[in-house]
């Protein structure tokens, strides 16, 4: 006897059906979801300054808030949309009003309408997480004919961005923008001071600094995606595989 449409059973199973459909559609078409999804991650941290300057506050202190729990936001290594300058210098941060060369004070700055308002996430951030989509296009585009990167391919892709990023960290404990790192003294005894003296000091972009935390970034994600897809793809495949299995013997389309 046939259960009626209406009842809770069929509504269940039409709920399950559903699901199922959609996971197997997850499975079968995972790179577009993950290029999409990174794709908004990215995009969304440079709508901040776009609320902020339209006068949507609450909206692009949201982004902010969201984004403040996996970066650091310091303002004089982020982007600034609708200033002067691309980038800000620790002396025009502070000139505008960011109160003190506290990290917790400086990352709470973000932005006034002469300088331009900063992207929600910092240039490192930027490069790593917007090469991980664009990485992915290229894998897709290349996968059959290139081999997956072995562990120690990916420790040397990942080992500029901890050394980057830890050399950083201690030099920032000498308080921001007084340690070795903001100086690079080691640096221009290194090459003989034959760049300017910006290239050396500061976060400035174009600087020494900013230049590592781009390429690190992009090193990252390039060694994520050539490292982890190969894998993923794999079993994205056999999952999408049992769903059809599952659905053949449903008597029912995927």
């Amino acid at each position: 006897m046939d259960v009626p449409a209406s009842t809770p059973t069929a509504s269940r199973h039409a709920f399950a059906l559903a699901l199922n459909r959609a996971a197997y559609r997850v499975c079968r078409y995972w790179i577009a979801f993950l290029v999409l999804g990174g794709g908004a991650l990215v995009a969304l941290p440079w709508l901040a300054p776009v609320f902020m300057k339209v006068g949507w506050t609450s909206a692009g202190r949201g982004v902010y808030t969201a984004y403040s729990f996996v970066c650091h936001q310091l303002p004089e290594r982020s982007f600034f949309l609708f200033g002067p300058k691309p980038m800000l210098s620790l002396e025009d941060v502070l000139r505008a009003g960011a109160g003190s060369r506290d990290p917790f004070t400086l990352r709470q700055f973000v932005g006034t309408e002469d300088v331009g308002y900063k992207v929600g996430w910092s240039d490192r951030m930027v490069s790593m997480y917007s090469s991980i989509p664009l990485a992915a296009v290229a894998w897709w585009a290349l996968r059959k004919r290139i081999k997956p990167l072995p562990v120690w391919g990916f420790v040397l892709f990942t080992l500029p961005i901890v050394l980057d990023g830890a050399s950083h960290t201690v030099s920032d404990l000498a308080g921001i923008g007084m340690g070795f790192r903001d100086s690079n003294l080691w640096l221009s005894a290194l090459t003989g001071g034959a760049l300017p003296s910006w290239f050396y000091a500061g976060d400035a972009l174009g600087s020494f600094n900013s230049w590592m935390r781009l390429i690190t970034g992009a090193l990252f994600g390039i060694g994520l995606v050539w490292f982890a897809f190969a894998p993923l793809g794999e079993a994205f495949g056999d999952l999408a595989v049992e769903f059809e299995a599952k659905f053949n013997r449903a008597g029912v389309k995927p």
